[in-house]
């Protein structure tokens, strides 16, 4: 009997299965060898799967498995939200539609510089939340602070890893400076830095304000990229 695909110790089968990319005319080398690592990414098929926006959905899923913040009743603020993977994570986990009778009702508010498509159970704006007044128009979207403030936010790559650095760092800084505002005592901050993590004065910071902070790469996070992720826990309140 013929064996089925993938069948046997070898693996000859699933690596028979892999997607091949043809080379295009005008296409760039660099723009194919994306493709190609997006065609063959489990994470890319399975969000396809189960409906998730992107494969990033999995790093907050996997992050949240780990330190438990997603909770059914929980206020949820995602920074730079686009194009919404994180979002419809936590509209699920803290039961922002209400589909689990007997838990608490969860309020999610996505906010990005541009406009999304809408999503089930999630307030969704268009803000630079690093303009003057920000803070308040989350706590009245809100209806009060939150629970949680996270971020999957990334500048633009200018191909010098050291300017990278320091722009994804500055993202974090500011993210985490809304934080200090609008979270609740007791909340959590998540957000994208690199591959030493939060580092310097964001770190002492960060340790200053909140009971617990770790520094950790999803198994999500793609082995050849240099992010990481900081979860700080046990906002201590504005006036730590």
């Amino acid at each position: 009997m013929a064996k089925k695909p993938g069948s046997g110790n070898s693996g000859r089968g699933l690596r028979d299965l892999r997607v091949r990319v043809k080379t295009a005319r005008g296409r760039k080398l660099s723009s194919t060898l994306w493709l190609d690592r997006q065609l063959n990414d489990p994470y890319v098929q399975k969000a396809q799967k189960e409906g998730y926006r992107g494969r990033a959905a999995y790093k907050i899923l996997e992050l949240d498995d780990k330190y438990r913040f997603l909770v059914p009743g929980a206020r949820i603020v995602d920074l730079g939200a686009a194009p919404g993977g994180w979002c419809q994570v936590a509209v699920r986990r803290a039961n922002a539609l209400g589909e689990r009778k007997g838990k608490a009702v969860g309020t999610i508010l996505g906010i990005d510089i541009q406009q999304m498509e809408p999503i089930p159970g999630c307030d969704l704006h268009v803000l630079d939340f690093m303009e003057d007044g920000a803070d308040d128009k989350v706590k009245a979207w809100l209806g009060g602070n939150a629970d949680v403030v996270m971020s999957d936010m990334a500048a633009s790559s200018s191909g010098h890893k050291q300017t990278d650095h320091l722009r994804i760092i500055a993202l974090c800084e500011a993210a985490a400076s809304l934080a200090f505002d609008v979270l609740d005592e007791g909340g959590t901050f998540v957000a994208k830095v690199l591959a030493g993590g939060a580092e310097g004065q964001l770190q002492a910071e960060l340790k200053k304000r909140f009971t617990k902070v770790i520094n950790v790469k999803p198994p999500a996070s793609r082995s050849d990229s240099s992010e990481k992720f900081v979860v700080a826990t046990g906002f201590k309140g504005r006036s730590s």
